[in-house]
Parts: structure tokens; C-alpha cells; sequence
């Protein structure tokens, strides 16, 4: 996000973002009906009805409460929303808002927001400060509207969403980009939107590494499988084979054989693979093995974050692969435009200036990193936004996918989820240590 000019020029801003993420809202929980709401598609996902409710009583909480001090709406529905109280596994037997009410609900509170952002300076507290408060509500719904939309992709029926197809292949990516070492600014102490695990800035000693120019496509993949990768040990981590062998995997999360090639399940509708797309719904494990044979290795989250956003030329972090200014839809396949990753070499214009490509948006990329805070982090405006998350448990994603809306994704943003999570929109690209040919030694 751009600094404001003005007051009133941020609540234009902000009153746009939330009618955008709600509009998504509505259209993924419009498509189908009372019955597909309610019901839960998968046990690692919400029924579509619940996150719709908790979305609204998370801008019920820190806008209409906290920020504007207001009275409760339904104070009678916090511990129901409260995703660190009630397990996915456990929603569909909560009593939860019908679909009616889950809707009259939001419309109660975005009134009240609305109201309050009409007369609110953003000179005040931490929270108001430069509209933050209300950029993590934006960015919460919108990475709801994310997992809502992974919710489709796992529901068995009719195809019930439809998005024209990306555009195709404008230039030629492949190889690898050579990234020298130097020092780089790691985060963000500016960006006023970003959240507290990209904070503080710091820079950091990045030696020299390769990286693809693209993320690992369909074509890719597909010859690890031929050459046995799934049922070669040689290529797996301890834990990512066991994984393997009890999980049965055997090809990326919704692909199909019809005895003659591959295709895949996409939102209710089968297709043979697209070739030059980015291979997604990988788990990292999967990622990992194919890294290892090819004789490579996933890149640090350090090491994404600088092919992504450091500029040679004068050893600036940007906040985008193309610099500062907000992606459009020349940049990168985000905000649900398709419901597909884009082929490789589709947006030139998103490329960094050492010409790594499709960084941001299409699918997001498994790193080798750990969740960890930043050296001086401080959690805010919660702990339970990232703290409790921090540790070896988890694997961090970067870059977003072709769900991802353009207000939950920059330079900076950083995901992250289990290592066995395929139902995410995830894919890859590799990375590699030079060798000694190529430095002289």
C-alpha cells in the first residue's frame, strides 16, 4: 500500500479494500447453496458458513470494539469464531449462524465500521496508526476468501465457480539466475499495512546462490514421477518419506490418470494438464524430493526474498520484483481473476530486475525455512497472529497464489503451514549453492 496524501484518502482506500473483499466473499458463498455451506468438504477445512461468520466477528472485534470502543454486536458468538478455541475438525457441530444469519450479521457490523471509519483520524494509537487496524481486517478476509476458495476446490459436486483462463505465455523462461552475495534489507519497518512477522527490517549477509527463473512446472514434475521419484527413498527426508508411504502419495493433490496421460480436477472440472503451468498442490515434502533429484535444493526464505525484491543496481529492497507500486494485472495472476497459475513466462512485466520470474501470485512457494521471528520482533497487535506458530513445526511459503488477493501479498508478506499440506494452492522453485567452477575457488 502507498502512503496516504490525506485522511479522507485513506478512508477511500480502506472503504474500497473491505467492499472488495467483501464482494469475494459473497461470490464464493453465493455459488452454491444452504446445504454446500453448512457441510463440511474436508476435515482439515471450515464448512464455507463458518468462515463467513468468523470473518465478520473478527471486524467485529477489533474494529467496532476495539478500535471504535463500540458496544458488541454478538458478544453471545466470540468463543464459537474463535479459531484457537474450536478445531476444524470439531465447526460442523458447533451451532453456528445459518447462512441468513451469518449474512445479516456482516452487514450489521460493516454498517458500524462504516460508520466509524467516516469520522476516525488515523493519528492515534499503534492500532489506527496509518489505518492498520483496518488493512489486517482487509488482509484477514481476504485470506479467508483464500481458503474459501481452496474449501472449492476440495467439494465434490458441480462446478459452481467459473473465471476466464490466464493469459498464455508472452516470453521464454527457463534456467536458472545467478544472484551474487552481498548484504540485504531482510522485512519492512514501513510498509504501514505489513503484519508482525515482517518486521523489523534488517539486513543480512546473502552468500551467492542460484535460482530457477520459474517455478518447477507440470512438464517438470512430471518427469520426477517417470523416473520413479515418488518410490526412490534416495530422494526423501526421513520424515518425508514416511510421509509418503503413510499419506500413499503418488502424484500432486487432485491430478488423475485416465489410463492414456495426467490431468486434473480443477474446481468440479476435469482437464488434461496444461504443461507449462506451475505445478501446485505439492506439499512441501513433495517439493523437497523433487529438489533432491534434481540435484538441487528448495532456497532459504532469505534467499527467496532477495531474488524477489533486491535491485542490483542500487542495493534496494523493493516491495514488489517490479518495484514499489501496487500489482496489476500486467504484474502477476492474483485476486481469484483465474482459477488456474498462469503458464510460465505470462507476465514479463512482474519479472525482478535479475529476471526471475512469477515470483508473486500463480502458486505459492515452499522455502527450506522455519517460522521465526525477526531478529527485535514484537507481536502485535496478538500473539496469536504469529508467536504461537514460531518453532520447526512449520515450513514457510512465499510469493501467493492465483487466490491470493493483491492487499494479503508483497515483496515481504510471509506464510506458512505444515510440511503435509497439499489443499493450499503451493508449488515450488529450486534453488542451488555455486559450484566451485562457477566462483573461482
Amino acid at each position: 500500500m502507498t502512503a496516504p496524501g490525506s485522511d479522507q484518502d485513506l478512508r477511500l482506500r480502506i472503504a474500497g479494500e473491505l467492499e472488495r473483499a467483501r464482494s469475494r466473499s459473497t461470490l464464493l458463498t453465493e455459488v452454491v447453496d444452504e446445504t454446500e455451506l453448512m457441510r463440511q468438504h474436508s476435515p482439515i477445512m471450515s464448512p464455507l458458513v463458518w468462515d463467513l461468520a468468523h470473518v465478520g466477528n473478527q471486524e467485529e472485534l477489533w474494529l467496532v470494539r476495539d478500535v471504535g470502543g463500540r458496544e458488541p454486536v454478538r458478544r453471545d458468538i466470540d468463543d464459537l469464531y474463535d479459531a484457537f478455541k474450536q478445531p476444524r475438525k470439531d465447526r460442523p457441530a458447533l451451532p453456528l449462524l445459518r447462512p441468513d444469519e451469518a449474512r445479516g450479521y456482516l452487514t450489521t457490523v460493516r454498517s458500524k465500521v462504516l460508520d466509524l471509519l467516516d469520522g476516525i483520524r488515523f493519528d492515534g494509537s499503534r492500532l489506527v496508526a496509518e489505518g492498520f487496524a483496518f488493512g489486517m481486517i482487509v488482509q484477514h478476509e481476504q485470506q479467508h476468501d483464500e481458503t474459501m476458495l481452496a474449501t472449492h476446490q476440495l467439494r465434490v459436486g458441480p462446478a459452481a465457480l467459473s473465471a476466464p483462463p490466464p493469459p498464455a505465455a508472452a516470453v521464454s523462461v527457463s534456467g536458472e539466475v545467478r544472484v551474487p552475495g552481498s548484504r540485504f534489507t531482510v522485512g519492512t519497518s514501513t510498509d504501514p499495512w505489513a503484519l508482525d512477522n515482517e518486521r523489523p527490517a534488517h539486513v543480512v549477509d546473502v552468500p551467492e546462490f542460484f535460482i530457477d527463473a520459474a517455478p518447477v512446472t507440470n512438464r517438470e514434475y512430471l518427469a520426477f514421477m517417470a523416473d520413479g521419484g515418488y518410490d526412490d527413498e534416495r530422494w526423501w527426508s526421513g520424515p518425508g518419506w514416511d510421509h509418503r508411504r503413510e499419506a500413499g502419495l503418488t502424484a500432486p493433490l487432485h491430478w488423475r490418470h485416465d489410463g492414456v496421460e495426467w490431468g486434473y480436477v480443477r474446481f468440479g472440472r476435469y482437464a488434461p494438464l496444461i504443461m507449462e503451468e506451475p505445478v501446485v498442490h505439492v506439499c512441501f515434502y513433495e517439493a523437497e524430493a523433487y529438489a533432491a533429484w534434481a540435484g538441487k535444493r528448495l532456497p532459504t526464505e532469505v534467499e527467496w526474498e532477495k531474488a524477489a525484491r533486491w535491485d542490483p543496481s542500487t542495493g534496494r529492497s523493493r516491495r514488489y520484483p517490479w518495484g514499489d507500486a501496487d500489482p496489476t494485472p500486467e504484474h502477476a495472476n492474483l485476486g481469484q481473476r483465474h482459477l488456474a497459475p498462469a503458464p510460465v513466462g505470462a507476465y514479463p512485466t512482474g519479472a525482478s530486475p535479475l529476471g526471475v520470474h512469477q515470483l508473486i501470485g500463480d502458486v505459492w512457494e515452499w522455502t527450506s525455512s522455519g517460522f521465526e521471528g525477526y531478529p527485535g520482533f514484537v507481536a502485535f497487535p496478538y500473539q496469536e497472529y504469529s508467536e504461537v506458530f514460531f518453532g520447526n513445526s512449520y515450513r514457510m511459503l512465499r510469493g501467493g497464489s492465483f487466490g491470493t488477493d493483491r492487499s494479503a501479498c508483497r515483496g515481504t508478506f510471509r506464510n506458512w503451514d505444515l510440511p503435509i499440506r497439499r489443499q493450499i494452492f503451493s508449488g515450488f522453485r529450486c534453488a542451488r549453492d555455486p559450484r566451485p567452477e562457477e566462483t573461482g575457488a
